[in-house]
């Protein structure tokens, strides 16, 4: 299945579990973190939520070897996205319970999706951030535009996204995308500490308070997905990202010819 949940102290903890992969996204596991994150909804005993990645990534984004030779239809292409990572995202995003990303390795396009749809992150100092999809002549989903706009603003995720350069830990810390930054042998006490506080709290006032900030910015993020759906499948078709995702896997760099 590749991911795992366990429950302890009213704390859960979801764990992205293909460490040989750096955790990159298969469809099977964006369909358990759909159903995990619907569970834990409604899970009373769950009062906080930790999401993390096994070995030395937290989620190195789509498994782009899985992308090669996939026949592509604007339609279909659609229909995949808003039930894979749109579905999930939204899942996360409507939990009203504190969750928190523990972050070390990359975090890279869906991967720091996840991240950033979390409500506090830890970061370990090897952590590093990226919205990769340039390098295979994709836009971001999983609402990354929609999050970074609202985190650091959209002159500084334009720069991020163009660039599709890495972003280490220390200046994830200064932009304000990461809330603690520890060193990579305390970031799960860091993590597990945190968690176990927000448990302890008022949750039911915490999760109100997160319907709040959401209903705080404008356009919603479902509202964000349904145009981005109609985006990402138009990407998937073009001369670029064949040639982005063939590059990929050869190793070598792309040639784009902005078709």
């Amino acid at each position: 299945m590749s991911v795992d949940l366990t429950t302890e102290g009213g704390v859960a903890k979801v764990v992205l579990n293909r460490p040989d992969k750096l955790n990159a996204l298969t469809v099977d596991m964006r369909q358990s973190l759909c159903d995990y994150f619907g569970q834990l909804r409604f899970d009373d005993a769950v009062r906080a939520i930790i999401v993390t990645g096994a070995g030395r990534g937290f989620c190195s984004g789509a498994d782009v070897d899985r992308m090669a030779g996939q026949e592509h239809d604007l339609r279909a292409d659609r229909d995949r996205l808003q039930r894979g990572g749109h579905t999930f995202i939204r899942a996360l995003h409507a939990l009203e319970k504190p969750v928190i990303a523990a972050v070390r390795g990359p975090a890279v396009g869906i991967g720091w999706s996840i991240a950033l749809a979390c409500d506090l992150v830890v970061a370990s100092k090897t952590a590093r951030f990226s919205q990769i999809f340039r390098r295979i002549g994709l836009a971001p989903d999983g609402g990354a535009i929609w999050f970074l706009t609202r985190r650091i603003g959209m002159l500084k995720a334009k720069e991020l996204v163009f660039s599709a350069r890495f972003v280490e830990a220390e200046e994830a810390l200064a932009l304000g995308l990461v809330n603690y930054l520890v060193e990579d042998d305390e970031l799960m006490s860091k993590t597990e500490e945190l968690a176990a506080e927000l448990a302890e709290a008022p949750t039911f006032a915490l999760g109100l308070a997160k319907k709040l900030f959401h209903a705080a910015v404008a356009p919603s993020l479902e509202d964000y997905l349904e145009i981005e759906s109609m985006v990402q499948p138009q990407l998937h078709i073009s001369a670029d990202n064949a040639e982005g995702v063939a590059a990929f896997r050869q190793k070598r760099k792309p040639k784009f010819i902005g078709r």
